[in-house]
């Protein structure tokens, strides 16, 4: 049995398994053609953070696999609270398929994963947001880029985001520039797994303070908030420390041609990425958004076959 915490968890062959089997569970849906690969499958949803598109792509999904899903809040479960980790994930796994959870500390995740008699699927934690890479990485190869040729810029904060794509530029082999301003760079734990993984896939890595580095003819660029769930009391001081990191028209100018620009939403226009480039971009994002869906389908069909 495998679960899916983060991409560092899966080898080259099998991210692009993953990514194979929902384009054509994509393919499907778009021809409205649903085969219940999961059928009366039951998929437990837990939710310490809340989200539009977790909640609502997870749902859907696993209706058009021909399961059903179950929605648990904080406020529903005793999820670290009055019960261990370890027993929520013994009582759910013996009544549920599978388990999403979308969770304040990865190491909640690893506590589920552990005791859990199913799979348990990273919705995201403060780590890792595994499910959005696959996403963007179906976008990025429906908008033409090949995965060898992909070279990529995040810029923003050193976050689950940055270390998602890390994470994934290191397995698949592709260029990744990271750029952060000074104090918010990516878990350096993290960034050497990612250098470790990069020997063997030939990934090549940049790590930088300047964003003009970062984007310079990127085929793709990418960014999230500066103020992720959590973070409201510091925000006035991100937005002093990220002047300048906000994506606008100069900084996309210097990107390849035909570049594309990704955002994992909520995006904030005017702070991480102006009007002007986001409504540019809009087809791109909301077809990064709906992918959601179809990669989260993917993963999903992908477990249950590896039981």
């Amino acid at each position: 049995m495998r679960h899916f915490l983060t991409l560092n968890d899966f080898s080259k062959d099998e991210i692009i398994e993953i990514l194979n089997l929902a384009f054509e569970i994509k393919k499907e849906a778009k021809a409205r053609n649903f085969k219940p690969y999961l059928k009366d499958q039951k998929l437990a949803m837990i939710f310490e953070k809340s989200s539009t598109r977790t909640r609502v792509s997870f749902d859907v999904g696993m209706n058009e696999l021909g399961g059903h899903a179950l929605f648990l809040s904080s406020r529903d479960i005793q999820l670290g609270r009055g019960e261990p980790i370890k027993d929520t994930a013994r009582v759910i796994s013996r009544m549920c398929d599978l388990i999403m959870a979308r969770v304040n500390r990865h190491e909640t995740l690893i506590g589920l994963a552990e005791f859990s008699r199913v799979p348990v699927i990273n919705g995201l934690s403060d780590k890792f947001h595994p499910m959005q890479l696959m996403a963007d990485l179906m976008t990025i190869v429906e908008c033409g880029t090949p995965i060898p040729k992909i070279k990529a810029a995040y810029v923003g904060d050193g976050n689950n985001m940055a270390h998602s794509w890390l994470m994934l530029a290191s397995k698949l082999g592709f260029e990744l520039r990271v750029a952060t301003p000074k104090g918010y760079e990516a878990d350096p734990q993290i960034l050497a797994q990612a250098q470790e993984n990069a020997k063997i896939s030939g990934a090549k890595i940049l790590i930088t303070n300047d964003i003009k580095e970062a984007v310079a003819r990127a085929n793709v660029v990418t960014t999230d908030t500066w103020v992720s769930m959590g973070q409201e009391a510091e925000k006035e001081q991100r937005i002093r420390d990220f002047a300048g990191f906000c994506v606008d028209e100069s900084l996309m100018a210097l990107a390849g041609s035909g570049a594309i620009f990704l955002h994992c939403l909520p995006a904030y226009r005017g702070y991480e990425v102006s009007e002007a480039v986001f409504e540019a971009h809009a087809d791109e994002i909301f077809a990064e958004a709906e992918n959601r869906l179809h990669a989260q389908k993917g993963v999903m069909v992908w477990l249950d076959q590896k039981r």
